[in-house]
């Protein structure tokens, strides 16, 4: 449902299923802002008339504050719907307040939501001309997320193909993970590899392509890119670790653990980062992490998005079933 009938970007839910070419066209476009002055960016009328609501039923930060700039530096009308007032809070079914909304004249919804799958039921269910964007669903995808990743990883070593990259830490409960392994599979990276304890490590997850390790220094020997993951607290329904700090001491990166990578390895994290954690402070601040510089890449990956399914209306709405 992703797509148009002719291959435009109708619905942006998951990165899995969708073409290389795709996901290239993104990341251009994304560095085509980027090297935009801001004044530009600010001023460009590609969303111009168009109503984007971002509905956030989860709580977040840097999603949200980089969805609001990336849909005011296109010269979208922007709505935040305020969920601790919002009838879903008084009972009213998630579709009913979709309908709401529709009334409204909307043109866009941003969805981030705890349940997998919310994103894929309400572009099912919004009227044809609306296009829905996952701000992060559950444990199942985050998107934008990961494409930001992308591009960040790029911007530093250019081709994938040669890249051993490293993903570390709450792998289970971890929808940004899912969603980078599918981008980099897409984008043909040489090794992915998983490092966690098996607590946290997905059952199967070696059916996606991926060598899994449970020593971090192994999993991390010579690696590209390190990206770390934090713990996911909130969606762990059992204690899975005996501790905080022991999982630091066993799974923490901190200096002498990233000089067992590549010497101009890179160390990326999604955030928020929980320093004495999952990541040493000196590491987080130190010459090879490009954590901020992800912060910023999100604006412009979640503005390449917006324009390219504001671009699909007017290509045609009928659907391709993708993912």
């Amino acid at each position: 449902m992703q797509l148009t009938k002719d291959g435009k970007l109708k619905h942006f839910l998951t990165i899995e299923g969708l073409p290389p070419l795709l996901l290239e066209e993104i990341l251009d476009r994304a560095q085509q802002f980027i090297s935009l002055p801001n004044k530009s960016q600010v001023q460009a009328p590609i969303l111009r008339g168009k109503t984007v609501m971002n509905l956030f039923f989860e709580n977040s930060t840097r999603t949200r504050t980089t969805f609001e700039l990336a849909a005011k530096r296109l010269s979208a009308d922007l709505i935040n719907l305020d969920i601790r007032n919002s009838a879903t809070t008084k009972g009213e079914s998630l579709l009913d307040t979709i309908r709401t909304i529709e009334a409204m004249g909307c043109d866009m919804f941003v969805v981030r939501h705890s349940s997998s799958g919310a994103a894929h039921f309400i572009a099912r269910y919004c009227a044809p001309h609306i296009s829905v964007l996952n701000a992060g669903d559950g444990r199942h995808a985050h998107p934008t997320q990961a494409m930001l990743d992308m591009l960040t990883i790029r911007q530093h070593k250019g081709d994938f193909t040669p890249l051993k990259v490293a993903i570390v830490g709450d792998i289970k409960h971890s929808r940004v993970a899912r969603s980078q392994i599918h981008a980099l599979t897409t984008l043909c990276a040489g090794e992915i590899r998983l490092v966690a304890p098996k607590t946290l490590m997905p059952f199967g997850i070696e059916d996606m392509g991926v060598n899994v390790y449970n020593d971090i220094e192994e999993g991390i020997k010579g690696v590209d890119v390190i990206i770390m993951l934090r713990l996911q607290h909130e969606r762990m329904n059992t204690a899975l670790l005996p501790s905080v700090r022991e999982y630091y001491a066993r799974y923490g990166l901190t200096e002498e653990r990233l000089s067992l990578a590549k010497a101009d390895a890179i160390v990326m994290h999604p955030g928020p980062v929980n320093r004495g954690v999952e990541i040493d402070s000196r590491v987080a601040d130190g010459p090879q992490s490009v954590i901020l510089q992800q912060v910023s890449n999100g604006i412009a990956v979640r503005m390449a998005v917006m324009s390219m399914v504001i671009g699909s209306h007017a290509q045609g709405t009928g659907d391709a079933n993708v993912s």
